[in-house]
């Protein structure tokens, strides 16, 4: 039986994962803590709160909530994100699962918290309705997603990866079907949380620069973090070598005398009812 668009896409990002909790603990998941305070306001989240904090990664939101006195469960589809997890958030109750089949009855949670994690599904729409289904009627659900077109600190891997010629390989998805996509911007976000049946929802646009060393932000790429990273990685020597090199000089538009980059980001966040 063949994959749909939307399988074939949950399957790349479960391979684009594996093994890689490390790896993004070390490049990327300092810039995905940038939002978490509010992401967590955003919930309610606090003394007693039953959270399910899905897509836990290596366990930011989690640890931040448990730190609010919070009733945290935490879930991820990857293993090596799991073990980080659980150390980060010891009395979390923390556990490897994947959307959109979640091992949770209707209406467990008080709230729910997804920090960067619709991206990284293939039926968004369908992973919102299960979240709905596991919230209390009156909960809440808060989300961050990156906002499209991407600010410049974002883009500027891509910059690199089209500069050097950089071909995509077959096992990478083109991206979600027609028909499972949504407009990255605060309209398209509100639309998608009302057709999964979330009501009153409500977005904005977060801004922020986030600094870091060049060869930092590039050990995400070199590790192949995500599908930047994936892409990186299956070019032949001679075109990566070519990435870096136009990654070096784009990155120094915005590194300061020490060669620390300040880069630009934008990111949603909504926040919508059962």
């Amino acid at each position: 039986m063949s994959m749909t668009g939307s399988e074939t896409f949950d399957r790349s990002e479960r391979l684009m994962w594996a093994g890689r909790g490390a790896a993004y603990a070390g490049s990327y998941a300092r810039l995905c803590a940038h939002t978490v305070p509010r992401l967590l306001d955003a919930a309610e989240v606090g003394p007693g709160v039953r959270l399910l904090d899905v897509g836990t990664g290596p366990g930011t939101v989690a640890a931040a909530a448990c730190a609010r006195g919070a009733k945290v469960t935490a879930v991820d589809a990857e293993p090596t994100m799991v073990e980080l997890a659980a150390q980060a958030a010891p009395t979390a109750d923390v556990r490897v699962a994947t959307l959109p089949q979640l091992p949770f009855t209707d209406g467990e949670f008080d709230a729910v918290a997804a920090n960067f994690v619709l991206n990284h599904v293939g039926r968004p729409k369908l992973a919102l309705t299960e979240l709905r289904r596991v919230l209390r009627p009156g909960g809440c659900v808060a989300l961050t997603i990156w906002a499209a077109p991407p600010a410049a600190g974002q883009a500027l891997l891509g910059r690199a990866i089209q500069a050097a010629g950089a071909v995509r390989p077959p096992h990478l998805p083109t991206g979600l079907a027609p028909e499972d996509d949504f407009p990255r911007d605060e309209n398209g976000l509100c639309g998608l949380m009302h057709a999964a049946g979330l009501r009153d929802a409500v977005c904005e646009t977060l801004r922020w620069e986030h600094r870091a060393g060049a060869e930092e932000w590039w050990s995400g790429p070199a590790a192949g973090i995500a599908f930047g990273g994936q892409m990186v990685r299956s070019q032949p020597p001679r075109v990566r070598a070519e990435i870096k090199r136009h990654f070096d000089l784009f990155s120094a538009e915005f590194a300061d005398e020490d060669g620390v980059l300040t880069l630009p980001h934008a990111a949603l966040l909504a926040r919508a009812w059962h």
